[in-house]
């Protein structure tokens, strides 16, 4: 499989915003200070533009050209998380310090690559390594076949799904000299507590203060020191038809459920029925599923307001869990499980859920916050939907539309992270990436060999 090449960097530089800029600073918000301090990325991967003009040498000149333009509408991206003397606090200076930009080779082809084991494939070789300043860095590579892969690594604090997507494909829709597919709002003002704060004492459900691991075992360390608990990064495709009879199984009880929601119930099964088989039956299993607050945050207040929060540049998401021991999952039906999914889930879709989380977390300030699920050391993972971004689907710098897009989890976060895709095969199936204990995975490949399946390049006609 392709996962044994090697890279070899052609030249690093660093692009700064065009002129003019001028250096401010950008507070985080009460969201933006739940998400700890990790970096989360995204890959795309392009077929040889069948143009002659698309040289690899062009290509890189004009993205970086286009990357100058886009940060100059994206400051922050070309910015620093630092102390602000004057507010106090950690905040993002805008202070253009500029982005890495890594142009690389790489001897294998795009059909050769092993998509399904990005920890190998991607890891250090298509990706950055690590942001070695700010908030942003990039990496260009040519393939063998002069196909193209554009790795994009950015910090989570600063960055959620939504708005790398929001870059991204500003990003290409600037490189081809279109108008960006969304100028981005960095205000503050809409996003801020109320006074008197208020809220419901469910948030203690959600959210909770962190404690450095240091003070608790993580499920992660075992005592045998079993090397079958470190997280792998795989990706999947999950057929059509499969997830259909996953909605069937989950709808059973008379009440219809969502894909992902049948998605999540299942894997949320599989994974407690891995613990059972391993004896870690009395320990807790707990599933998250990320809720974007954009579109609910401006409910009822009109136009404007929806303008600014479709807009918002940052994170804007809650993380509603809920937790059971395995061998509770392990006797409940599929569409029992997804009572449970849809129940929390419930929790975390009204305006006052996401309102009540900004009165909370300014009443927690300045004390580190975490989602509760990952805050004690329990199995805990995360899912995502990320059907909706762009990147995954359409994304073009001028040399043709994006062949796979996938993100991608830099393999020393040790949060438990899934994120469901689009396809580019086929509008019915998905692409799951997941960021997964060895053991569990194994499992869900042994167990489920017939839902879910690695990922390909012959499955992605690459």
């Amino acid at each position: 499989m392709g996962d044994s090449f090697t890279m070899k960097v052609i030249e690093k530089v660093v692009v700064t915003a065009e002129e003019p800029w001028n250096e401010h600073w950008v507070p985080f918000t009460n969201f933006d200070l739940l998400v700890p301090p990790i970096n989360a990325g995204s890959t795309l991967f392009y077929k040889k533009p069948s143009h002659e003009g698309f040289s690899f040498s062009v290509i890189v000149e004009t993205l970086k050209a286009s990357l100058s333009r886009a940060l100059s509408l994206f400051p922050p991206m070309g910015g620093e998380i630092a102390w602000n003397e004057v507010a106090g606090e950690n905040q993002i200076h805008c202070n253009n310090q500029g982005v890495d930009f890594v142009e690389a080779v790489v001897d294998v082809e795009l059909k050769e690559l092993n998509l399904y084991n990005p920890g190998e494939s991607i890891e250090g070789k298509l990706m950055p390594k690590k942001l070695l300043r700010g908030i942003l860095a990039i990496q260009v590579t040519k393939l063998k076949c002069e196909g193209i892969v554009i790795g994009i690594l950015s910090d989570h604090r600063l960055v959620d799904g939504y708005s790398a997507n929001m870059f991204i494909s500003s990003w290409a829709n600037m490189t081809r000299s279109i108008a960006p597919s969304m100028t981005p709002s960095f205000g503050r003002s809409y996003l801020k507590p109320r006074s008197p704060t208020a809220h419901s004492p469910l948030i203690d459900n959600v959210f909770a203060l962190f404690t450095p691991p240091s003070n608790h075992v993580s499920h992660l360390i075992e005592e045998e020191d079993d090397d079958e608990y470190l997280l792998v990064n795989r990706l999947y495709y999950i057929k059509g038809d499969q997830l259909k009879r996953l909605q069937f199984l989950a709808s059973e009880n008379g009440c219809r459920r969502s894909k992902l929601v049948a998605f999540t119930s299942f894997l949320w099964k599989e994974v407690a029925l891995s613990m059972d088989e391993s004896g870690k039956d009395n320990k807790a299993c707990n599933v998250v599923v990320s809720v974007d607050g954009r579109r609910r945050l401006c409910e009822g207040d009109g136009e404007e307001k929806e303008k600014l929060m479709a807009s918002h540049f940052g994170n804007v998401l809650s993380m509603p869990y809920g937790s059971k021991k395995p061998q509770e999952l392990k006797e409940m039906s599929l569409s029992d499980i997804a009572t449970e999914v849809q129940d929390f889930l419930q929790t975390a879709t009204t305006k006052e859920h996401f309102l009540d989380i900004i009165d909370w977390v300014e009443e927690q300030k300045p004390r580190p916050l975490i989602s509760k699920a990952f805050a004690y050391g329990d199995m805990s993972f995360s899912v995502s939907a990320g059907q909706r971004f762009e990147t995954m689907e359409g994304t073009d710098f001028g040399w043709g539309k994006v062949t796979f897009g996938s993100c991608h989890v830099p393999i020393e976060r040790n949060d438990c992270f899934v994120m469901t895709m689009a396809n580019p095969v086929n509008n019915e199936d998905w692409v799951v990436y997941m960021h997964m204990p060895k053991k569990h995975v194994n499992y869900v490949e042994a167990h489920a060999s017939h839902i879910i399946k690695p990922l390909s390049t012959d499955y992605l006609n690459l």
